[in-house]
């Protein structure tokens, strides 16, 4: 459902990339939490920024959203710099947190209304806007109950609903997932796909490579601070290994003549007895629908036949030498500094 040009605040047209990030460095005393990290996003597209916790993820989009200052380097959103004119990318962005930061004690309705005045709306234009944005994330029937009563996944549709009210041109989500079910997940994808198809600009951090790969055009991997690859989600995944094709035969006593089918089909056969697998090479779904016709004029029984990506560990293992949950930094302490340091 989109929102009415008649209920909606007027964009500010820009040229150029949504957001920009020009060699951004961040450091707490000796401790370096972002080293060098550049990228662009055009409009209307997603970014997915990728990596484990502690990576630098949460630090970037502070340095954005102008909640931290760099060390050196700077960044624009919407053609304005987090510099010289943080008020200007403040109007112009929304940002959805790790944690929800709605007020529990009022309604969904309140919460909307309390940001809509607080952005010097009117009042006709914000009783319109938050009517709809209520709808829009189907909250339409909770509208009118307290926040502490929401599930996660209707206090998380509720922030981004918040975040909404001034129409931004770019959305900053962190880890904006992160605790929820999986049905609760899907629905909020589908939000997020709707929003960029009315041309709202995404950069999303995440650790889950399947949510980077459902919304991203493009992805950047940050690990210690540092970008070390970038790409389209398939383009990263391929950087990891080939997909794989796994067969699952039902009975044991057919692994044997299984394995000597498929071996005559494909390059190269794995076989793990304890789970009655066989895995070889695959270029894609068309081998997985070639295989699938080799098997049905056997009398070889399966229990299973698909394709297999390499998972989130597979791409960091690669591509770093360790698995994801291996990180080493420490971005909580060192944002916690910085929010110390501002307040001082």
């Amino acid at each position: 459902m989109t929102i009415t040009a008649r209920a909606r605040p007027a964009r500010e047209q820009f040229t150029g990339p949504a957001i920009e990030a020009e060699r951004l460095v961040k450091h707490f005393g000796d401790f370096v939490a972002v080293d060098d990290v550049s990228f662009s996003v055009p409009q209307g597209t997603v970014l997915g920024l990728l990596g484990p916790n502690g990576a630098g993820k949460t630090t970037t989009v502070r340095m954005m959203t102008t909640l931290s200052r760099p060390t050196s380097g700077t960044a624009r959103v919407a053609g304005h710099d987090v510099l010289r004119d943080p008020d200007a990318v403040r109007h112009s962005m929304g940002l959805t947190g790790q944690a929800a930061t709605v007020d529990e004690f009022l309604t969904g309705r309140e919460n909307i209304l309390l940001m809509g005045s607080l952005y010097g709306l009117s009042k006709s234009a914000i009783r319109a806007l938050t009517d709809e944005l209520l709808e829009r994330f189907s909250l339409g029937d909770a509208g009118d109950k307290v926040v502490k009563e929401y599930s996660g996944g209707m206090r998380r549709r509720l922030d981004l609903a918040v975040s909404l009210i001034a129409a931004p041109h770019v959305l900053f989500l962190d880890e904006p997932t992160t605790g929820l079910d999986p049905r609760s997940r899907v629905e909020l994808w589908e939000v997020l796909r709707e929003l960029v198809a009315d041309g709202t600009t995404l950069l999303l951090t995440t650790q889950y490579l399947e949510e980077a790969d459902q919304l991203a055009d493009r992805i950047v991997v940050i690990d210690r601070g540092q970008i070390i690859a970038q790409g389209t989600p398939l383009e990263l995944k391929d950087q990891s290994g080939k997909a794989a094709l796994v067969v699952t035969v039902s009975r044991a006593d057919q692994l044997e003549s299984a394995r000597g089918l498929l071996a005559s089909h494909v390059r190269e056969v794995h076989v793990d007895e304890g789970a009655r697998q066989l895995t070889a090479p695959a270029d894609g779904l068309a081998d997985v629908t070639r295989i699938a016709s080799v098997f049905d004029g056997s009398e070889i029984v399966l229990d299973d036949l698909g394709l297999k990506r390499p998972s989130l560990d597979d791409v960091f293992l690669h591509l770093t030498g360790h698995r994801a949950e291996d990180a080493d930094t420490d971005e909580t302490t060192a944002s916690t500094q910085d929010t110390k340091e501002r307040s001082r």
